[in-house]
C-alpha cells in the first residue's frame, strides 16, 4: 500500500462513476469531485488532504475503521463525514451512493490555522467523524459543488473565499492544532528567512505578489505581513525593492548586458523604471553607476 495518495488517485482504491471534477478549473488548496458508488469494501490509503465526504444520493448503512477502531452508523442525504489527512482508513457500505468529495490541503489548514491563532501550527488534524450534520459546512459543500457544474465568472477567487470560510469552520468546530514552540514568536525563524530569500532570488524577474510570500513559507498574509516587518525593519514591498537594486548593481557593474536588459532580469517594467527607482534610492542613473564603477 501506498504511503499516501493525492485525490485524484483515490478512483484507484475506490472505483466508482465520476460526475463532477475541479481538476481543470485551476483552484488553489482545494479540490472537488462527486462520485456514484456501488457497495464496497475498501481499505483506503492515507490522502495527502484533508477530505469531506457530502451524502446527497441514496441510503446505505456504512462501517469505518480508522486507528484500529470501528464506527457503524447509516448515512442518509444531507449527512456529512470527516476524514483526517494523512489517515489510512477502512470503508464499507452495502447499497449505491452518490456524494461530494471536498479536498483541502494541509497548507491552507495550516495556513488558515496560524492566522486565527496567531502561533506556529505543527498540526491540524480533523475529528474522527463518519456521520454529522451541519448547515453550515452543508451550505459550503453546496456552493463549491455547483460552482463546478455552472463554472461562473470568478469561480476560482470564489472558491478560494469559501475555502476559507471552511478552514475557519473546520478549526473552529472539528479539528485539533498542535502548536510549534517559538523562541521569537513576532519573527520569521531562520529556515523561513532562508525560504523566502531563495524564493525571492528565483523570482525576481517576475512580480511578486505579497501572498505569493507568504505561501513560500507556509503563511497567511495577516502573519507575514507582520513577522515579516518585525524581522527586516520593512515592508514586503520595500524589501523586494531593495533586492532588484542590489541586483541591478551586480549586473551593471559586471558591464556585460545592456540596460534594458538589466532592467528585465531585476524585475523592473522597462528601462526608464530602473532609472527612476535608482535615482530615487541611490541618486543616480544606471550609465553613471556604470561609469563610476569603470573609473574605479
Amino acid at each position: 500500500m501506498p504511503t499516501v495518495i493525492t485525490p485524484k488517485e483515490l478512483l484507484k482504491w475506490v472505483p466508482g462513476v465520476v460526475l463532477s471534477s475541479s481538476e481543470e478549473l485551476g483552484w488553489k488548496d482545494m479540490q472537488q469531485r462527486s462520485y456514484r458508488y456501488k457497495g464496497q469494501d475498501v481499505l483506503i490509503p492515507p490522502l495527502d488532504h484533508f477530505m469531506i465526504v457530502y451524502y446527497f444520493g441514496g441510503r446505505t448503512p456504512m462501517d469505518r475503521c480508522v486507528d484500529e477502531g470501528w464506527t457503524r452508523t447509516a448515512c442518509a442525504p444531507g449527512d456529512i463525514s470527516l476524514l483526517t489527512m494523512s489517515q489510512d482508513s477502512h470503508w464499507n457500505w452495502t447499497q449505491d451512493i452518490d456524494v461530494s468529495h471536498l479536498y483541502l490541503s494541509n497548507a491552507l489548514m495550516s495556513r488558515v490555522a496560524m492566522d486565527v491563532m496567531e502561533r506556529p501550527i505543527e498540526e491540524v488534524r480533523l475529528h474522527d467523524l463518519l456521520r454529522t450534520q451541519d448547515t453550515i459546512l452543508t451550505a459550503i459543500v453546496g456552493a463549491i459543488t455547483n460552482e463546478v457544474r455552472s463554472r461562473g465568472i470568478g469561480g476560482a477567487l470564489y472558491v478560494e473565499a469559501l475555502s476559507m470560510q471552511l478552514a475557519i469552520h473546520l478549526l473552529r468546530h472539528y479539528a485539533s492544532v498542535t502548536f510549534k514552540e517559538s523562541s521569537a514568536p513576532g519573527r520569521l525563524s531562520q529556515q523561513q528567512k532562508k525560504y523566502l530569500l531563495e524564493f525571492i532570488d528565483a523570482h525576481l524577474e517576475e512580480s511578486i505578489r505579497l501572498d505569493e510570500m507568504a505561501d513560500a513559507i507556509g503563511l497567511g498574509v495577516w502573519t507575514f505581513s507582520r513577522k515579516f516587518s518585525e524581522s527586516f525593519d520593512c515592508s514586503p514591498h520595500t524589501f523586494v525593492t531593495e533586492q532588484r537594486i542590489e541586483r541591478a548593481k551586480r549586473m551593471l557593474y559586471s558591464g556585460t548586458l545592456s540596460i534594458k536588459e538589466i532592467a528585465y532580469h531585476c524585475g523592473f517594467s522597462d528601462q526608464a523604471h530602473l532609472t527612476r527607482v535608482l535615482r530615487s534610492k541611490l541618486g543616480v542613473t544606471p550609465t553613471q553607476l556604470r561609469k563610476t564603477n569603470n573609473l574605479e
